[in-house]
């Protein structure tokens, strides 16, 4: 077969460009179709919660018997009210830690509103002791509604996994849980730090923190304390308890703890009708017997159908069981909680930036008259700075597009009132310059 010329060459390069184009254009033109697709059903789900809507108002109309708030609650229907708004040192949403504990200078204001207590102060009493508070707010930054059943966590790098393994902002209710050192409460305000919340965030409901009832190695060491061996008479009595009895509370102020009628709750309740140590000691050893002999049976009956011992996994250990072997009790999470794919980055300043964080006047410092030097509401000195600006650019903060498919190594972020400019490269972050934020926003203005 002789060799084509060159006007044939020439006639298929033509017509393969022409292919290229038509597969480029078919492949466009797919793109503008899921889109439309999307947006069509995003226009029919908002036209059927109108006309739903519009029904039931008319049911609501025809029937004029309002729905008591007791049955609404007993439908899971409620009506949130914040009962105050997040003071943050992070003003958006790009370079706001995902978890508290990545920057721990991060800090903030609660002020509970008046609205919600005529006197805010009053709904404080008493929480000053604890170290700790639950902040349960609103995810109210996340621009849709919309959520998908598996997601894409950053620390995953790209990896989807099920929307409750993880702690995405992206859910069904946008509802959020931090856990925030409380520093300090000044009458109706709340002194926070090591937050993960941007300004403005809507908080719900605050909570203390108590180890013993949110902590499960805790709660597993309060429970192996009252099966150990005691010499001498028994000392398991209700004034000996690691619970706290004396607190007599009513029905109505039910702390998740089983509080009777009476005052007394469940526990003390099983501890005046409970045998002495010594006995519970022996019921715990005669029911790791018993459990142990099962397990032989069962390990048996599986080593004789082999079949059935592959297709079922190993039993898991109760609490009882692992104390009974003497085994350390702790709280497991998934593997790529504490092992992520993303590698923490080294963060690095250049002299620059460094010269400009020392310009800043810590936050105590902020008022000093005639002083034109930029400072911070916030942190307290530059060093504590430092110690911010690494813990967010260590867990690498950007996003999973960004990281992987975006040119741009360029990355922005603002903190307290600092402008942070960085650059990524391969396995660190390096902060190129710190400006004051007043200076960054007449920039933009000038030009």
């Amino acid at each position: 077969m002789s060799p084509p010329c060159g006007c044939c060459r020439e006639n298929m390069n033509k017509l393969n460009q022409q292919v290229s184009v038509m597969r480029n254009e078919i492949k466009n033109l797919r793109q503008v179709l899921d889109s439309s697709v999307r947006a069509h059903r995003k226009q029919l789900a908002c036209v059927q919660a109108a006309v739903s809507k519009m029904t039931s108002c008319q049911d609501q109309d025809q029937d004029q018997t309002p729905t008591p708030p007791q049955s609404a609650l007993e439908q899971g229907v409620i009506q949130t009210t914040p009962i105050g708004y997040i003071t943050s040192c992070f003003s958006m949403k790009n370079g706001t830690p995902r978890q508290p504990t990545i920057c721990s200078p991060s800090r903030a204001q609660l002020r509970i509103q008046q609205s919600v207590f005529n006197n805010a102060e009053h709904a404080l009493l008493g929480l000053e002791p604890y170290s700790h508070v639950w902040i349960i707010f609103l995810f109210h930054k996340n621009g849709r509604l919309s959520s998908k059943a598996k997601v894409k966590p950053p620390r995953l790098d790209g990896q989807r996994v099920g929307v409750y393994s993880t702690r995405s902002p992206h859910r069904p209710n946008a509802l959020g849980l931090t856990l925030a050192q409380l520093d300090k409460i000044s009458g109706d305000t709340l002194h926070l730090s090591g937050i993960d919340m941007i300004d403005g965030t809507p908080v719900l409901d605050i909570k203390p923190y108590i180890p013993e009832y949110d902590s499960p190695d805790r709660r597993m060491a309060l429970a192996s304390q009252l099966f150990e061996p005691h010499s001498g008479p028994p000392a398991v009595s209700v004034q000996n308890a690691p619970f706290n009895t004396e607190d007599k509370r009513t029905s109505d102020d039910d702390d998740g703890g089983g509080i009777l009628e009476e005052g007394r709750s469940e526990t003390d309740t099983c501890f005046q009708n409970a045998p002495s140590a010594d006995a519970q000691f022996v019921l715990l050893k005669e029911t790791c017997r018993v459990l142990e002999e099962v397990r032989c049976f069962i390990s048996q009956d599986e080593r004789k159908s082999p079949k059935r011992a592959c297709s079922t996994s190993a039993p898991a250990t109760s609490p009882t069981e692992r104390l009974c072997r003497g085994e350390e009790a702790s709280a497991t999470v998934a593997g790529w909680i504490r092992e992520p794919p993303v590698a923490c980055l080294d963060v690095r300043f250049t002299p620059h930036a460094e010269r400009q964080l020392a310009e800043f006047l810590p936050a105590h410092l902020a008022g000093l008259p005639e002083s034109k030097r930029p400072s911070f509401k916030f942190l307290r000195s530059p060093e504590e700075a430092v110690a911010a600006i690494r813990g967010v650019l260590s867990a690498d903060p950007r996003s999973v597009y960004r990281r992987s498919r975006c040119r741009d190594r360029l990355f922005f972020f603002t903190i307290d009132t600092a402008d942070v400019t960085c650059w990524f490269g391969q396995g660190f972050v390096e902060v190129l310059q710190v400006r004051p934020v007043e200076d960054h926003k007449d920039e933009e203005f000038h030009t």
